[in-house]
């Protein structure tokens, strides 16, 4: 998995986190005040980018953490068989396979975009 590391102080709700090895968007971030003797904390909930499932995190606020290298690129889709369609970059011209989302009405030479990381592909 491509990733960097980043303080917990610097991620706002809608970055990317990795939590238990899986990609997650950011949902929730809240900040608790530092006690007498203790450092502020922060509380994030999220939820898997690629399949969908809440987790979420509490960590201090200047621990280092995971975040995700996911890159949203531009699609076409050439054409759709059943639950599957084929659809080609435009910045490449590769033909890549990709699952029909249930919730979406897609049609060839329809234009696309979609997150990708490593092997993980996701309609936006």
């Amino acid at each position: 998995m491509a990733k960097q590391q980043q303080e917990v102080r610097d991620l706002q709700e809608g970055s990317y986190v990795v939590i238990e090895d899986t990609a997650c968007k950011i949902n929730d971030y809240s900040t608790a005040k530092p006690g007498k003797h203790g450092s502020a904390k922060a509380r994030i909930e999220a939820e898997g980018v690629f399949d969908g499932k809440k987790r979420s995190l509490s960590q201090p606020v200047d621990a280092k953490i995971w975040v995700p290298i996911i890159e949203r690129k531009q699609g076409q889709i050439v054409s759709v068989d059943g639950d599957d369609m084929q659809v080609m970059d435009l910045e490449t011209y590769e033909t890549i396979t990709m699952r029909v989302p249930d919730d979406e009405d897609v049609s060839p030479d329809e234009n696309i975009e979609y997150l990708e990381m490593e092997d993980q592909r996701k309609i936006v």
